[in-house]
């Protein structure tokens, strides 16, 4: 029997933090990304008050300028991946201390890149974990479980013909995710942001922040997630879980397109919570909010503009290892 992942905000051995490593795929965002990852992994050391941060290099010449920029905030390890979405390339860790490592396609073959497949299976033999294989694709963003057994997901990301086939129906994924992760029951979201990349990432949506108490954005004026944050508060709620408001960013757009921003893409650390904001008016109100939450955390804002080009944040980024 598998003992399901801890919930975020359970202590933290660790975390895995991807560091921007390939210079033609960043292109001009590549230096100022890599500055908003080290703010990222500083805020959460929080001068050795936090947990250890393992800043992911691809190569050593990328980790060379991670050592320089990050100095004493993180230690630097070097394993070679695709991009630094290690929330849905690493490894899952359980409850019970073991790796889990599954199939990974490319957020459904929109992104191919050599290493994604591998780092997650690479990293856990650095930490001396056996990493025990799936054959089945999930991403860690797809997915947050509060602890109980309760997990959260989208029919849009988990059941999307692009992952898994056709016939990948939700008592197939829960089943997996039962036998696999140990979760015992399901909160089923319908679709996730606009135009996410990842076709509907819950992490982009709500997030346990307490046993049976989820997140999710209230809509702001013109939002274009209204009707997405409405309907999934309206499914959260049929199935009895408690709901806690947060702020959404709106609208907010690059080169005339709307991006998928969002508050819930933050992290929740041993001494801090890294919350992603975009300059928008609603930023300050949305870290306050999260701060009534977490009041025995430190809770940050921080910008995440540039890393956000990548198509993720600060959680995206990031994989924590759980306490034994």
């Amino acid at each position: 029997m598998t003992t399901p992942p801890p919930a975020e905000w359970a202590r933290h051995d660790a975390v895995w933090i991807g560091f921007p490593s390939h210079p033609e795929l960043w292109l001009e965002d590549l230096e100022p990304a890599r500055e908003e990852v080290v703010a990222f992994a500083r805020a959460v050391h929080a001068d050795g008050a936090g947990e250890r941060v393992l800043l992911v290099a691809a190569d050593e010449e990328a980790a060379a300028a991670a050592r320089a920029m990050a100095g004493d905030a993180a230690e630097v390890v070097v394993e070679p991946f695709g991009d630094i979405w290690l929330r849905d390339t690493g490894a899952i860790l359980d409850g019970d201390g073991r790796a889990h490592d599954f199939a990974f396609n490319g957020w459904g073959g929109k992104y191919d890149l050599p290493g994604d497949n591998s780092v997650g299976a690479g990293l856990a033999r650095q930490r001396g974990i056996a990493a025990e294989t799936h054959d089945w694709i999930i991403e860690g963003g797809a997915i947050d479980g509060d602890g109980t057994g309760l997990v959260v997901t989208t029919e849009q990301c988990l059941l999307n013909p692009n992952r898994n086939g056709e016939d990948f129906t939700r008592d197939k994924a829960e089943a997996l995710l039962r036998a696999d992760l140990g979760y015992t029951r399901f909160l089923w979201l319908g679709d996730g942001l606009l135009n996410d990349h990842t076709d509907g990432h819950v992490d982009n949506l709500a997030r346990f922040v307490g046993p049976n108490r989820l997140a999710i954005p209230e809509p702001a004026e013109g939002d274009p997630n209204a009707d997405v944050y409405r309907d999934a508060a309206e499914r959260a709620e049929a199935a009895g879980v408690e709901l806690v408001r947060i702020p959404s960013p709106g609208r907010v757009e690059s080169e005339d397109e709307v991006i998928p921003a969002s508050y819930m893409n933050f992290y929740i650390g041993n001494a801090a919570v890294v919350v992603p904001v975009y300059g928008q008016s609603s930023d300050d109100a949305a870290v306050a909010a999260l701060a009534a939450i977490f009041p025995d955390r430190t809770v940050v804002g921080l910008r995440a503009d540039h890393i956000l080009t990548g198509g993720g944040s600060f959680h995206c980024i990031s994989q924590q290892i759980p306490s034994r």
